[in-house]
């Protein structure tokens, strides 16, 4: 039975040709989800070419059904935009969609930061690399690093050889438990520079993939409001669920507007430059809040047996709770409050 789209649009439309595809073979857990990248990739479009909608809308259905598949495909996808963008055209070349699984690595932090040194016409890169998903299961990465110059670039590497140890057993995650998401050493790996010192933060696209995650979230948050709209649909459901399934049904809508609104920006070539990252702080802004009033109010309208007795809704819950941190909270809402002051318009 195919699946149920999660559409984007105020109006009601015909699906593109990855939701079509998602919607016929949903690619349920991390296994099916990697094994059908590439076949998700030969319809995908990338960000910003006229198709962000279907792309964006497969995401959030994936996620509907299985927020890992999505937390794997995401990814995938996000990497085959950034090679498309980039200038690098040898290295998308040489890693042809048909035989690849891609990440990307651009987390931050820790005692043993990843530095990029020259090595002839090429680079090596050492050092340890936080928050690398599914690196033990995936061939190639897009990995961010600091040059010995100090400057921040992006590398193609390949995961698959020498001078490469991924350690899966620091995730002791209860949320996304088969995303394991732990550090990676690298120890003089060779890799292939993508796009110029500074290009990945500042090119549209960063602004736009930073939305497809948010996507996915929406796509999660949907999963567990199906859940509670399910419940409603007995003789005489408790007037408080169907007070939660109306609060639900607002916090729903709005991220819908958001999404599908943002897709429209992207399209029309509005969302470049610093237009771009405030349209991306405000739709990541307005995607997690609802999300986290989601799963509230999704517990108080059930109750604890879904969440004890359910198996797909007590995961779906967990993944989406762990996955939405990556907004950081009040430190993203500072930010874009930041970017609103310093814009120098009054912003409505």
């Amino acid at each position: 039975m195919p699946a149920q789209p999660v559409l984007l649009a105020a109006l009601p439309h015909q699906t593109g040709p990855l939701v079509s595809l998602v919607s016929r073979a949903m690619p349920l857990g991390v296994d099916a989800a990697l094994e059908n990248a590439a076949l998700l990739a030969e319809v995908a479009v990338s960000p910003g070419r006229g198709a962000t909608l279907d792309l964006w809308e497969a995401l959030a259905t994936v996620a509907a059904h299985d927020l890992s598949a999505a937390r794997a495909i995401e990814p995938h996808l996000d990497a085959l935009a950034i090679l498309e963008q980039s200038a690098s055209g040898a290295v998308a070349d040489a890693s042809p969609r048909a035989a690849r699984s891609w990440g990307v690595f651009a987390a931050e932090g820790g005692s043993d930061p990843l530095v990029a040194h020259r090595d002839g016409d090429g680079w090596l890169l050492t050092g340890t690399k936080p928050w690398c998903s599914l690196a033990h299961r995936l061939t190639d990465a897009l990995v961010s690093a600091r040059t010995t110059d100090g400057e921040r670039r992006l590398f193609a590497v390949s995961l698959t050889g020498p001078g490469i140890r991924t350690d899966t057993a620091a995730w002791r995650a209860r949320g996304l438990t088969d995303i394991a998401s732990g550090p990676v050493r690298f120890s003089s790996v060779a890799a292939a520079a993508v796009g110029d010192a500074g290009w990945y933060l500042s090119r549209p696209g960063f602004a736009w993939g930073g939305i497809g995650v948010a996507a996915c979230w929406f796509g999660g948050a949907v999963g567990i409001a199906r859940s509670v709209y399910a419940a409603s649909l007995v003789d005489e459901p408790s007037p408080f669920l169907l007070m939660h399934l109306g609060a639900i049904d607002e916090l729903v809508q709005s991220s819908r507007r958001a999404l599908g609104e943002a897709a429209v920006l992207v399209d029309a070539g509005e969302a470049t430059g610093a237009a771009g990252g405030l349209l991306a702080k405000r739709v990541r802004a307005t995607v997690a809040r609802s999300c986290e009033e989601i799963v509230v109010r999704a517990g108080h309208a059930l109750g604890p047996a879904p969440l004890a007795l359910d198996e797909a809704h007590a995961k779906r819950v967990a993944d989406l709770q762990l996955y939405v941190r990556q907004h950081h909270a009040e430190r993203d809402e500072s930010s874009l409050g930041r970017a609103l002051a310093t814009a120098g318009d009054v912003p409505w």
